[in-house]
């Protein structure tokens, strides 16, 4: 499908995930506090972030369909358009409602852009190579992620202590800073992805094509979903895994905020501590796709999501800012431990016709699942402490750990010699 050869695919997926992921790391933590400085409550907070969870659960599997059936390349330049977008709506927002717009924009974004860029790399490198293992590329890929974020929280870090612009919140300039990169990865995107279209015509006949086959590849992918049960339970990893990330993502800033007296020193403090967390996650990502070769991709992933909430409860017991931040870098750390093989599990069990509803699947059980947990985290919090939500939300991201076991037991069922190519194949 790509006009590219897989090494020139390579270096375009490895640059637009850092530009994609760059903005993020601006506002890691900010859109909590910038809504608890506008007077929202705990409780308001992790509701209002449900309409993110909502709009992916309803639009993921559509959008997927689309980039399966009309392309990766038409879909992401839509998501990056609506990213800006739901920035803008994030910097005029001041009401629960407003937040409420902004996230669920937010949500259609993360629809749109889960899953096609990816499939787009793993479809051109399977042009060549049938079959091939990417969980080395994934983990490059979380390296420059982890590098990016970091480097971008850490600049908003020092934006916001610096404060050049007395007049308006701390918080906001890299709010606008986080727009602004966002356009320049709208357009990366446009000037170096490149696609043949997967259907002839023009197109308006093309989208109109793409709609009557949408439904059969979301038809065929829940099918497989239903048939497979390795699948199944892998996409039922991101039910308890996001529960433990909205305690390092959503909970975290606000306990921050809570041990140091204000939201603006909470954003100080955020901005080197996210930069520290992103950089100890491509360290996480790197070890990862070691661990998987050395263990296998089962046991490696099964490692990294016991060890992942183990920093979550750590985080919930501490009782000071710097414990706190010490227990948050751990647990970015292995927040990467174990998603090059996560993702390369994922992969084997998809197919270039749809593994961008594949992948989009996790991305849907993550949403709804935060769309869930969120809420309900934020009511324990409120009614008991947000130390015992982080704990609570510990344990329950490490019981996920059950979901790998199917695939557990396939790999003990294989012979040795092709369990050791199935488990830890190379990276080439």
């Amino acid at each position: 499908m790509s006009t590219l050869s897989p090494a020139a695919a390579k270096r375009v997926f490895l640059i637009l995930s850092t530009t994609r992921w760059l903005p993020v790391g601006f506002v890691v933590g900010l859109f909590t506090l910038i809504a608890r400085e506008r007077g929202l409550t705990i409780e308001q907070i992790t509701l209002y972030m449900t309409a993110q969870g909502i709009m992916v659960f309803l639009l993921e599997l559509p959008t997927s369909g689309f980039a399966d059936v009309l392309g990766r390349k038409p879909v992401l330049l839509v998501a990056g358009v609506v990213n800006v977008i739901a920035g803008v709506a994030y910097l005029y927002a001041h009401s629960f409602w407003q937040f409420a717009l902004a996230a669920g924009l937010m949500g259609v974004y993360r629809a749109l852009d889960s899953g096609p860029l990816e499939a787009w790399y793993v479809d051109t490198v399977h042009e060549r190579e049938p079959g091939a293992d990417v969980h080395g590329a994934m983990s490059t890929q979380g390296v420059l992620v982890g590098v990016g974020m970091g480097g971008g929280a850490l600049v908003s870090g020092a934006l916001v202590a610096w404060h050049p612009f007395k007049d308006s919140s701390a918080l906001l300039l890299p709010i606008q800073v986080f727009v602004a990169l966002c356009v320049v990865h709208l357009v990366a995107t446009l000037v170096l992805l490149r696609e043949k279209p997967r259907t002839e015509g023009h197109l308006r006949s093309r989208l109109a094509g793409s709609v009557r086959e949408t439904p059969g590849v979301i038809r065929d992918g829940l099918n497989l979903l239903r048939r497979n049960t390795i699948l199944r339970s892998l996409v039922l990893v991101e039910l308890f895994w996001v529960t433990g990330m909205m305690a390092y993502e959503t909970l975290m800033p606000l306990r921050l905020s809570e041990l140091l007296g204000s939201e603006t020193k909470a954003g100080v403090w955020m901005g080197p501590a996210a930069a520290g967390g992103w950089a100890l996650y491509s360290a996480g990502s790197w070890l990862g796709g070691k661990l998987a070769d050395r263990l296998g991709l089962v046991r490696a992933a099964i490692v990294g999501r016991i060890v992942n909430g183990l920093g979550v409860i750590v985080m919930g017991l501490v009782l000071g800012p710097v414990a706190l931040v010490v227990a948050f870098l751990f647990t970015y750390t292995t927040h990467g431990l174990a998603s090059p093989a996560y993702m390369g599990l994922m992969h084997r069990e998809a197919s270039s016709t749809n593994r961008a509803t594949i992948l989009s699947m996790g991305s849907l059980v993550m949403q709804a699942g935060g769309a869930i947990a969120g809420p309900l985290l934020g009511v324990l919090a409120a009614r008991t402490s947000i130390s015992t939500a982080m704990v609570v939300a510990g344990v329950i991201s490490i019981v996920g750990f059950v979901c790998f076991l199917p695939a557990r037991r396939r790999e003990k069922s294989l012979p040795t010699d092709v369990e050791d190519t199935a488990v830890a194949p190379s990276q080439g």
